[in-house]
């Protein structure tokens, strides 16, 4: 399943970068798309049919394009998916698009956990960190966990830096138990 994604989202990554497209609104658009064939059945009936024409099919997701205003090259990425009966794929393709799209512009996501709500002084404060520790541009998204007791853990890919109190406090634990 990752590597037939991974075609699309490559694929499709080079279309934005070479049209010179909005991402955030290409990838809203899918999410658009894939939230309708989530909620009705009968719309991913008809798309995974086989026995139902092509242009029929089109005719449905041209309706939604046109109603949603969704750009022509999401369009055509949806219609090829129908076309080779892999719609089952297209969640999988926006979350590899995501990532395709953040290496390329250079972005990396971090996760930070804190035992309470940062404000904004604060938030900048662990981006410009983050930035500084990867050399890249930084897609935070932020978490509470009271169990941290104080500070905060950070998760950059596989790689986590735990500055919470209750890191700390397992750290002298192991430290004197062995």
């Amino acid at each position: 399943m990752a590597s037939v994604a991974s075609i699309y989202a490559r694929a499709f990554a080079d279309v934005i970068l070479e049209a010179h497209l909005d991402a955030d609104r290409a990838i809203a658009e899918l999410r658009t798309i894939a939230g309708l064939l989530g909620e009705s059945s009968d719309l991913r009936r008809v798309w995974e049919n086989p026995a139902i024409p092509a242009e029929q099919k089109c005719a449905v997701l041209d309706a939604i394009v046109g109603r949603d205003e969704i750009a022509k090259p999401v369009r055509n990425l949806v219609a090829i998916l129908i076309d080779h009966r892999r719609t089952h794929f297209l969640e999988p393709v926006i979350r590899q698009l995501e990532k395709e799209l953040d290496t390329r512009l250079g972005f990396v996501e971090a996760d930070i956990t804190s035992s309470r709500q940062l404000d904004d002084a604060e938030k900048r404060q662990f981006e410009t960190q983050v930035a500084g520790l990867t050399g890249k541009k930084v897609r935070a998204r932020y978490g509470l966990d009271a169990s941290l007791l104080g500070g905060a853990v950070l998760r950059i890919g596989s790689t986590i830096y735990d500055g919470s109190v209750k890191g700390q406090l397992e750290k002298i634990k192991e430290a004197i138990s062995s």
